[in-house]
C-alpha cells in the first residue's frame, strides 16, 4: 500500500526513451514503497534500470507513465525549482565516483551545499566541521585536497556532503565500486550505522551481493521489472520474501 508517511513510493513507473517502433523501455510498471527509516539495496545487471530508477527517485528525470512520491510530495507536480529545493533539503547523494572538487578544500566541499539554502560561510564551517567529525575523519585534513586523500577518505567526505543538509533520504549509488574490500565494508558499516541511529532512509544501489546484505530489503531488476523483492533479517542470515 502507497502511503504519505513512506519515505518514498513508487506507482506503476514506466519510462521509455524514444517513440514509436523505436521506443526503448528502461522501467516497466514498477511499484514499490519505502518506509521511513529502511535501508533497500536495489541490485541487476547493466541496462537493467536501476540507475533509471535512481534518478526518478531523485527527480532527475519524469516517468513516461506513474508517480514518484517523495514524503508524499508528487514529483510529477513540481516545478523545476521546487523539485531542485527537495533535492537540496530531502535527499543526499552518495557516488561511485565521489565527485568531490578537486581545487576545493575538503571542509569546502563539504559545506557547499549550504550556500543555496543561505546559511553563513563561518556557520557553514562549523558544520562541515561537525560532520566530518561524525564520518571519523580527523580536523587535520580539513584544509586539504581531495587528490591528498585515500579512497575510502574521499568517500568519507562525499558522505559528510551529503549529509550536511541533515536530508532524510539518502541516495547510494556503487558508493564502494571504486574502494578495496576492506574499504569498501568500513564505508558500508558508517552508511548503516546513519540508517541506524538517525533512521535515515537509505537506498544503495550496488553489484555486490555482499554489499546488499546490508539492507533490511534487496529488491532485484531485470529488463526494468522488479523480478525479486526479499527481506533479508542480518541476525538470522538468510532471506524471507516479503508477506511470508
Amino acid at each position: 500500500m502507497m502511503t504519505s508517511t513512506a519515505a518514498v513510493s513508487i506507482e506503476h513507473v514506466t519510462k521509455q526513451y524514444g517513440t514509436g517502433a523505436q521506443a526503448v523501455a528502461a522501467l516497466t510498471d514498477v511499484t514499490m514503497a519505502i518506509p521511513i527509516g529502511e535501508f533497500v539495496s536495489i541490485m541487476g545487471p547493466s541496462g537493467s534500470g536501476k540507475s533509471t530508477l535512481l534518478n526518478m527517485i531523485a527527480g532527475l528525470d519524469t516517468p513516461t507513465e506513474g508517480h514518484v512520491r517523495i514524503r508524499g510530495e508528487d514529483l510529477a507536480v513540481l516545478s523545476d525549482d521546487a523539485r531542485s529545493d527537495l533535492r537540496l533539503h530531502q535527499i543526499g547523494f552518495i557516488f561511485q565516483s565521489f565527485n568531490l572538487f578537486p581545487g576545493f578544500t575538503i571542509e569546502e566541499n563539504v559545506a557547499w551545499p549550504l550556500k543555496f539554502i543561505g546559511i553563513g560561510w563561518r556557520t557553514a564551517r562549523d558544520r562541515a566541521a561537525v560532520v566530518l567529525r561524525q564520518v571519523g575523519l580527523a580536523a587535520a585534513i580539513r584544509t586539504r585536497r581531495p587528490s591528498e586523500l585515500s579512497g575510502g577518505e574521499q568517500q568519507r567526505v562525499a558522505i559528510a556532503r551529503a549529509l550536511i543538509t541533515e536530508p532524510s533520504l539518502l541516495l547510494a549509488d556503487e558508493p564502494t565500486g571504486n574502494l578495496d574490500t576492506r574499504t569498501g565494508q568500513a564505508i558500508l558499516d558508517l552508511i548503516l550505522q546513519l540508517n541506524t541511529e538517525r533512521k535515515l532512509s537509505v537506498i544503495l544501489v550496488t553489484h555486490s551481493t555482499f554489499a546488499a546484505t546490508y539492507g533490511h530489503r534487496t529488491v532485484e531488476l531485470q529488463d526494468g521489472r522488479i523480478v525479486r523483492d526479499v527481506r533479508a533479517p542480518r541476525q538470522a542470515g538468510r532471506l524471507i520474501p516479503i508477506g511470508a
